[in-house]
């Protein structure tokens, strides 16, 4: 029986040598991934410098003015939805509380306003002649309306 617990040990120990050298290979892998993802994450940022902003893919209902307005990178957009079945005043309200806690220009508040639209509200948006909203008031009378 003693010799069994021996062997048992002996592969507790040769298991758990093993483990530790799997530990510090997985070890030096991360810090080579998180290297790397320094090294892509600067010159992602020295490319961008600063902005969010995608390119343009699809039409917008925004002016040139709004469309090339640059969202800071450190601007955190709304969290409410509206898809077209909630009260419109109420999401306005919502929208615009959080936004003066965070900030953000006119053109910025309509870019953000729009990412929180869904469903019926998204195709209404998207459904506004090109180039036509130039301001987030405009835009909010209009989502009134």
């Amino acid at each position: 029986m003693m010799r069994a617990l021996q062997e048992e040990v002996g592969v507790s120990r040769a298991n758990q040598e093993h483990i530790q050298t799997d530990l510090v290979a997985s070890q030096a892998m991360n810090e080579e991934l998180r290297r790397n993802l320094q090294t892509h994450t600067a010159k992602r940022e020295g490319a961008d410098q600063g902005s969010v902003t995608p390119p343009r893919e699809f039409r917008t209902p925004f002016s040139t003015e709004i469309v090339e307005a640059v969202i800071p990178a450190t601007l955190v957009g709304s969290k409410v939805t509206f898809t077209g079945m909630e009260d419109p005043k109420v999401h306005l309200a919502a929208f615009h509380t959080q936004m003066m806690l965070v900030g953000g220009s006119d053109a910025v508040r309509c870019k953000l306003f729009m990412s929180t639209l869904a469903g019926t509200a998204m195709e209404w948006i998207m459904s506004l002649p090109e180039g036509h909203v130039s301001s987030f008031l405009q835009l909010t009378k209009l989502f009134r309306a």
